[in-house]
């Protein structure tokens, strides 16, 4: 079968849509948090087991890397509230069309930025 259709697979040349990159990163934030959930539910519950046990969770946080790895979750965790706001607020017919899509995304990326830096000052 001979197809005269163009066939692009070099991936690094293809142009995404900024609601592809928004939707791709709603669904990577998703699975950091799923991944980050259990590891701050271990900390919980070894904080909660014994006193020497929540000194060492606490000793354990204080360090750049446990800073940083919060901030992280944090940053996944707002990215993915507000692009989950914006799935509410579609689902009530508000932004279906490809321009309010477009405003849609940039908006996710504006309001998370600023609430992501806004966590980095808060975490160090």
């Amino acid at each position: 079968m001979n197809s005269q259709r163009p066939v692009n697979l070099d991936l690094r040349t293809i142009k995404l849509p900024i609601t592809a990159y928004t939707s791709i990163l709603h669904r990577i934030s998703g699975v950091i948090l799923f991944v980050g959930l259990v590891v701050m539910l271990y900390a919980l519950d070894k904080s909660l087991a014994s006193e020497q046990g929540f000194k060492e969770v606490q000793e354990c946080l204080s360090s750049p890397l446990a800073k940083l790895v919060t901030w992280g979750l944090l940053s996944a965790l707002l990215y993915h509230l507000v692009a989950g706001i914006r799935h509410l607020i579609m689902d009530m017919g508000i932004g279906e069309t490809l321009e309010g899509g477009k405003l849609g995304s940039k908006i996710v990326i504006a309001v998370s930025v600023v609430l992501i830096l806004l966590a980095g000052v808060w975490v160090w």
